[in-house]
């Protein structure tokens, strides 16, 4: 039995006969029936019905926080560990098994994500540590001369009012060192209003950042549509798709983006690998030097085994990805009602927009969220109030100010984020959970 917890995010080994079954936060992977395996998808609600641990573990609900590994990408990333021990740089015959495995697994990533891989007009596919150093990359290596320092040129770019920390805190600086930057307002439905992007742009304009889907409301943004003005007039556009890839179909191609990042323990890969997409003829700079590899654009010898599994989770995303992609929301869905129904005052928030399939972001007014979040978890439910990357703060969800919505529904929203393991089961008894703790710290709050 392989048996996994979730908050120490550890793996523990246990032989036993018949095979082997993975345990995560109360639900249970088997190899051979799996969502993301070839068999029959009801197997896996049917195995967990049967073991129903509902009331003694935690139902995991975080999936915009990190997913877990797969037990195919497990599998894959081992097996490439002990069969590639040798750096692809290397002009000998294991250091070009190596290099063999890692090209392939760059190629394969590319095509899955929509990027033209052969030709002369060839997009790249550039390897790093995760979805914060691709931003990094696109944003420094778009932007930066490295013969000049920044504020020697004033320049001008644009972001989206609800970027991740990971574009806003870079570009925050350069705007310190004397870029100016103009943000994208957003609409009280979360999405951006990309009409007003022609009026922002100006001709010293270098960059617009405008992420594919938001990690707190799940809202998915017009990025085609403001990539369309960027194209007519030269400037470059990155996207982080993190929270997109592996949740909706991607085609890079057709996005028209200059660059576009994600990250592999978003959708059921291995932490410590993410991407960046540049588009042919972009031209990127490094931001790192010291190695040769992957173009000089981002030097340091690469994580073989890494790459094979973030190709591994891919692929798995892909197989039967619509029906999983309904299923997800379905529950989604399934969940929203019954706490719509028994609080009738509760708001979905961006509810009229395109969502992720997996992402409900709920105000319960008259509830402290991180009361809420810090309750729901001693009652066996994890979930966040936004982004990982601020948890832990006390100030108010940036994506939802920018919305524009009241303080009482920004101070009790919470993200409820499902993946691919959760049941019918685990979300009737998810949603009992979050009724009795709601009516609890109302009930306290009165007192």
């Amino acid at each position: 039995m392989v048996a996994a917890s979730v908050s120490q995010q550890q793996w523990q080994f246990e032989g036993r006969s018949g095979g082997c079954r993975a345990r995560t936060a109360g639900f249970y992977w088997r190899r051979d029936d799996h969502p993301f395996a070839s068999t029959s998808f009801s197997q896996l609600t049917t195995y967990n019905s049967r073991l129903n641990p509902l009331m003694l573990s935690t139902i995991y609900l975080d999936y915009n926080a990190t997913t877990t590994q797969l037990p195919e990408v497990v599998d894959a990333v081992r097996e490439a560990s002990l069969r590639y021990g040798a750096n692809p740089g290397s002009q000998h015959e294991p250091g070009r098994q190596a290099r063999r495995a890692l090209e392939e697994a760059r190629e394969k990533v590319g095509e899955l994500l929509g990027a033209r891989m052969g030709g002369m007009s060839a997009d790249q596919v550039i390897f790093t540590s995760g979805g914060t150093e691709a931003n990094h990359l696109a944003l420094f290596g778009l932007l930066t001369n490295p013969e000049q320092p920044a504020d020697s040129s004033p320049a001008h770019l644009v972001l989206s009012s609800i970027e991740h920390p990971s574009i806003v805190e870079p570009i925050g600086r350069l705007e310190n060192q004397g870029w100016r930057v103009d943000r994208l307002p957003i609409d009280t439905n979360g999405v951006a209003r990309h009409e007003e992007l022609d009026q922002q742009l100006r001709e010293n304009t270098r960059l617009v950042c405008l992420m594919l889907a938001n990690n707190e409301t799940g809202v998915i943004q017009p990025v085609a549509k403001a990539a369309a003005w960027c194209v007519e007039r030269r400037i470059a556009l990155h996207t982080d798709a993190a929270q997109a890839v592996g949740k909706v179909p991607i085609d890079f191609s057709k996005l028209g983006v200059s660059t576009l990042s994600c990250a592999a323990h978003k959708f059921y890969g291995p932490v410590g690998i993410g991407a960046l997409i540049v588009r042919h003829g972009v031209s990127l700079r490094p931001t790192m030097w010291g190695g040769h590899q992957q173009a000089g654009l981002r030097p340091g010898t690469e994580a073989v085994a890494l790459a094979v599994g973030m190709r591994t989770a891919l692929e798995c995303c892909e197989r039967d990805f619509r029906r999983k992609s309904e299923h997800i929301a379905s529950l989604r869905d399934q969940l929203e009602q019954v706490i719509l129904t028994e609080i009738p005052s509760a708001i979905v928030i961006g509810q009229l927009a395109d969502r992720l399939p997996n992402t409900l972001n709920i105000a319960l007014a008259g509830v402290d969220r991180q009361a809420l979040v810090m309750a729901l978890d001693l009652a066996g439910v994890a979930c966040s109030t936004g982004s990982a990357c601020a948890s832990g703060s006390s100030e108010p969800s940036p994506v939802l100010v920018a919305m524009g919505l009241d303080k009482r529904v920004i101070g009790g929203a919470i993200r409820l984020s499902l993946g691919v393991a959760n049941n019918d089961a685990e979300i009737e008894e998810a949603g009992r959970r979050i009724l009795s703790v709601c009516k609890q710290l109302w009930q306290s709050s009165n007192l």
